[in-house]
């Protein structure tokens, strides 16, 4: 069966930097719904598109392509009074909302003098990345993961 609309595809991947650098490596398949369900970067999912068990894609992501350029707007200083929790340290995550209302996940890069630098930038964002993926198998999606827009069972979400 080939990837096509309304296909569950199960693979391998790897996501590397413009360095070669390993950023992400799945150590088990992962399966997406295929389709214009946004389950996957579109890039790829056009690179999949027709493909077959066994086949691989390699797909260079422009900054556009993947997690966007880097905004120097979702650098903040917030004061560390402004923070429920005193036990603050970098790499620490939480949930922030922008002017329109959508959900941001902020990460904590920086704690002096009372002062907290928080970043709402996905960590690989303003980066190329390649996205390099092997094709373990193709079925046709369900109903319900087609009604849903994504995958269920292994490989996939959990209800």
């Amino acid at each position: 069966m080939q990837v096509a609309m309304n296909t569950v595809v199960t693979m391998t991947y790897k996501l590397q930097n413009s360095d070669g650098d390993t950023l992400e490596e799945s150590k088990d398949p992962v399966a997406y719904l295929h389709g214009g369900y946004d389950n996957i970067f579109p890039k790829v999912e056009e690179a999949m598109h027709g493909k077959n068990v066994g086949d691989s894609v390699e797909v260079s992501l422009d900054p556009e392509d993947a997690f966007g350029e880097y905004d120097d707007a979702l650098v903040q200083i917030e004061p560390a009074s402004a923070f429920p929790s005193q036990d603050l340290k970098v790499g620490m995550q939480f949930e922030g909302e922008d002017e329109t209302g959508d959900v941001i996940l902020y990460t904590i890069t920086d704690i002096a003098d009372g002062k907290v630098v928080v970043d709402g930038n996905h960590p690989w964002a303003g980066q190329r990345l390649l996205f390099t993926a092997t094709i373990a198998s193709v079925r046709s999606a369900n109903q319900e993961e087609i009604s849903h827009q994504h995958v269920h069972g292994a490989g996939g979400h959990h209800h």
